[in-house]
C-alpha cells in the first residue's frame, strides 16, 4: 500500500496548549485504526497509522490485521480489545481481536457468524459485558456477550426489526438495522431503521443480554427519512438522527411513553443542491457545543451550532471534504481534530476544529489507502462509560 501525505497548515504546540476547551494533551501520540472493504479494493482489511495530536499528522504503521470487509471497527474501553464487523453477506462474521499497542497489530481472538447479514454497526453496552450489532440486509439487532479473555460468546438475543415500511420501494424494500446504541439508564436500546423510518426501542437485560422490543412502536421519523445513525447528547436528554436519504438531522427530545419524541427537523443541504446525496456519518464535539455530519455527493461536512437549552440545531457552515464519499469521520480524543475517510477518493482528510466556533480547517491529506470506511483511536477519549465495577480492569494509560 502506497501511503503519501501533504500538510496544507499546522499551528504551533503554544496555541494548542493555551486551549482550555480542551484535554491537555497536545504532545500525545495516539494509534488509529481505519477499517476498509476487501471485496471492492486491493484492501488487506485494517491498517494502523499514527496521530500526532499536536500537528494533526497521520503516519502509516502498516496492516494492522487481515480480515474480510472490516466495515466497522470498536475498541473495548479497557484497551484490550478491538471488534469488526465483516460486511459479506450471509458469510457476515464478527470478529474479536487483541490489540498490541507497541506493534499496532491486532491478534485474531475469535469469529462468529453475525446472526444476520452485513453488519454494519457496533457498540457496547454501559457495562462492557455485551456487545451490540446492528445487521443492515437481515433488518435485526444482537447481543454478544463478551467472555473475560475478550472473546465473544455465542449470542444472547437475535431481535427482528418489525413495523410499517418507509415510502422508498427501493430503499425502503424491508427493515434495514444501520445503528444500535444503549441509553444512559443501559436499561433501553435504540435501533435506527432505516427501512421503518424509526428509532426503535428494546428492552435490555444487562443481567442476562437479552433484549426485548419494547410495547411502543419507537420514535417515528418523516417518511422517506431513511434513519442511518444517531447520537445522543453527553446529558442524553437529546438525541439526533441523521437522515440518509433526505439528507436532514432530526432532534428528538425526552417524552415519556417513547422516550423521545421528534421536535426539529433541519436539512443538512444547501437549497439549490439537486444532485444525489446521501447523508452519512454523525458525531457531537466532546465539549457538547457542535453538532458534525456528513454529506455523501455534496462531500462536506456540516457544522451545526447546539443550543444547550433546548437542543435545537443552528447550521452555521459546510465544509468540502477534499475527496469523494465521506462515509465516515470521527472526532480524535483532545477534540482539536476531525478526520474524515474519503471512501471513494482513497483518502483520510485531518481538519482542525476551531476552538471558538467548531469551524474546521483542513491540515493534511494522506492517500492511498483502499477505501476508508470507519476509523478508530486508540487509546479511546476518556469518558463516562462503566455504569457498574469494571470487571475487566482499568483503561490504560499509554
Amino acid at each position: 500500500m502506497k501511503i503519501t501525505s501533504r500538510c496544507f497548515a499546522i499551528a504551533s504546540f503554544c496555541l494548542l496548549a493555551i486551549l482550555p476547551a480542551f484535554p491537555q494533551s497536545p504532545n500525545q501520540k495516539l494509534l488509529v485504526f481505519v477499517g476498509t472493504y476487501t471485496d471492492r479494493t486491493d484492501s488487506k482489511g485494517i491498517y494502523a497509522f499514527e496521530f500526532d495530536a499536536a500537528s494533526g499528522n497521520l503516519a502509516p504503521k502498516g496492516i494492522a490485521a487481515e480480515t474480510s470487509n472490516p466495515s466497522w471497527l470498536v475498541l473495548h474501553p479497557n484497551g484490550k480489545w478491538a471488534y469488526a464487523a465483516n460486511e459479506s453477506g450471509k458469510q457476515s462474521t464478527i470478529s474479536a481481536f487483541s490489540i498490541d499497542a507497541k506493534s499496532a497489530k491486532l491478534t485474531l481472538l475469535n469469529k462468529l457468524p453475525a446472526a444476520g447479514e452485513d453488519p454494519c454497526y457496533l457498540s457496547f453496552d454501559k457495562t462492557g459485558k455485551y456487545l451490540f450489532v446492528a445487521n443492515y440486509t437481515s433488518g435485526n439487532v444482537v447481543v454478544f456477550p463478551i467472555l473475560p479473555d475478550g472473546k465473544l460468546g455465542e449470542h444472547t438475543s437475535v431481535v427482528k426489526d418489525a413495523g410499517t415500511l418507509g415510502p422508498n420501494k427501493e430503499r425502503q424494500e424491508a427493515p434495514h438495522a444501520h445503528w444500535i446504541e444503549p441509553d444512559r439508564s443501559n436499561r433501553r436500546v435504540y435501533v435506527a431503521d432505516l427501512g421503518l423510518d424509526r428509532v426503535l426501542i428494546n428492552a435490555f437485560d444487562p443481567g442476562t443480554g437479552k433484549l426485548v422490543p419494547a410495547a411502543t412502536s419507537g420514535v417515528p421519523l418523516a417518511p422517506g427519512t431513511g434513519p442511518r445513525h444517531a447520537a445522543f447528547s453527553a446529558s442524553g436528554d437529546f438525541l439526533y438522527v441523521v437522515g440518509e436519504m433526505l439528507s436532514t438531522i432530526t432532534l428528538c427530545v425526552p417524552e415519556a411513553l417513547h422516550g423521545f419524541q421528534q421536535a426539529q427537523v433541519i436539512p443538512m443541504l444547501p437549497p439549490d443542491f439537486k444532485n444525489r446525496n446521501e447523508a452519512a456519518e454523525i458525531a457531537i464535539h466532546p465539549n457538547g457545543k457542535w453538532l458534525f455530519a456528513s454529506n455523501r455527493g455534496h462531500d462536506s461536512i456540516a457544522i451545526f451550532t447546539i443550543d444547550p437549552t433546548t437542543g435545537t440545531l443552528r447550521l452555521t457552515a459546510k465544509i468540502p471534504t477534499g475527496g469523494k464519499e465521506p462515509r465516515h469521520f470521527a472526532i480524535d480524543p483532545t477534540g482539536r481534530f476531525l478526520l474524515a475517510e474519503n471512501q471513494n477518493s482513497n483518502s483520510i482528510v485531518v481538519f482542525r476544529i476551531d476552538p471558538a466556533t467548531g469551524a474546521l480547517s483542513q491540515v493534511s491529506t494522506t492517500e492511498g489507502i483502499p477505501g476508508p470506511v470507519c476509523l478508530t483511536f486508540y487509546p479511546p477519549r476518556k469518558k463516562e462509560f462503566f455504569r457498574t465495577t469494571n470487571t475487566f480492569g482499568p483503561r490504560p494509560t499509554s
